[in-house]
């Protein structure tokens, strides 16, 4: 079954990408210069869609035309950024977006002057087929974050489990839509902005305490990660909650996971997992359990006053959490429970906030 969904992901790729082809050369037929609508990326039509509670494209477009000078070049790239992807998908391969960028050395529109405008370009393609550049074939260069739990994945022929995967847990790689989900015993996701907490989770075995799946976010969480929980709270029905530094940019790390990015507001339908809750680290714990805390920077300040502007966190919860922490000047990272001792997090706090959340006994 899994195998389907992966093949139908690639299917509707090339489809797109053959579509835009076929779009490009009737213009020509017709004698009248290729024209590509591409979305507008631009903050005047990102609109927060409050039903579905995350960021969306509006209706505006561009229009990038090779009867233009001043975007001829563009035109011509875009084309050979979707060809490129072409020819990867039909060869059943992936390249990076960091091989993309040199291989377009060799285009005859001539190469980009840094990866950033080949990124973007990967990005404008996305927008235009309604794809994501995995399903494109193309792949970023990091590495990807880690999970470890009662988890069984497919990869191909191979089968992981991911608590017998290394002590660091099962890696999400770029391509998670390919891999099928076999069996799963955990009945929640726990995901971890640091990567020292999550192994301090794994150690102290919070994957058994709590029936999780433990995911290690690296910070913010990267595209693969956030498909990976959408996954994992759509089609195992697990619950999902994050574990972040009590500063204001442990707010936003977490608000991506649960509300998408502006950034990717064409394709947040697919990331974002709404009914993620936010346990913290918060501004009422740094009161509630006495924690060391670092004083906030006037970058702090400012990035919270941004928040609570932001319709993302228009709700009594983060309204109050992002005052509250303005009012103390104080921020706290997730290690300061270390206070009380390395297995606190495990033994104390976390359980008081999941029987918060959800009842836990």
């Amino acid at each position: 079954m899994e195998g389907s969904k992966e093949g139908s992901r690639k299917h509707r790729a090339l489809e797109e990408l053959r579509k835009l082809g076929r779009g490009v050369l009737q213009e020509l037929r017709e004698g009248k210069p290729p024209r590509l609508k591409v979305p507008s990326r631009g903050t005047s039509n990102i609109v927060y869609d409050g039903k579905h509670k995350y960021y969306v494209l509006g209706p505006r477009y561009e229009v990038r035309s090779a009867s233009s000078m001043a975007q001829v070049k563009k035109f011509a790239q875009t084309l050979c950024v979707a060809d490129f992807c072409r020819e990867l998908v039909k060869a059943g391969k992936f390249a990076t977006l960091r091989e993309m960028y040199y291989t377009a050395e060799g285009w005859e529109p001539g190469p980009f002057k840094d990866q950033d405008e080949s990124d973007l370009l990967v990005e404008d393609l996305e927008a235009m087929l309604g794809v994501k550049r995995e399903d494109l074939a193309l792949m970023p260069e990091e590495d990807g974050a880690a999970v470890f739990g009662d988890l069984m994945l497919r990869e191909g022929d191979v089968t992981i489990n991911a608590t017998k995967a290394g002590r660091g847990g099962y890696t999400i790689p770029p391509t998670i839509d390919e891999v099928e989900f076999v069996k799963c015993r955990a009945k929640r996701v726990i995901a971890i902005e640091t990567m020292g907490m999550y192994h301090r989770f794994v150690q102290e075995e919070a994957w058994k305490k709590f029936d999780a799946l433990i995911v290690g976010l690296k910070g913010q969480a990267a595209r693969a990660t956030r498909r990976f929980l959408k996954r994992a709270n759509e089609e195992l029905g697990l619950p999902v909650y994050i574990f972040a530094d009590g500063d204001p940019f442990g707010y936003h790390i977490g608000m991506v996971i649960i509300s998408g990015s502006a950034k990717l507001a064409y394709i947040n339908h697919e990331l974002a997992v709404p009914e993620a809750k936010y346990l913290g680290v918060t501004a009422s714990d740094i009161v509630n359990y006495d924690l060391p805390t670092d004083k906030l920077r006037d970058l702090d300040i400012a990035r919270l006053k941004q928040l609570q502007k932001d319709p993302r966190y228009n709700t009594e919860f983060w309204q109050k959490e992002i005052k509250k922490m303005l009012e103390l000047g104080k921020k706290a990272e997730q290690q300061a429970f270390a206070k009380y001792g390395l297995e606190y997090v495990v033994k104390e706090y976390l359980p008081a906030k999941l029987k918060e959340a959800e009842g836990l006994s």
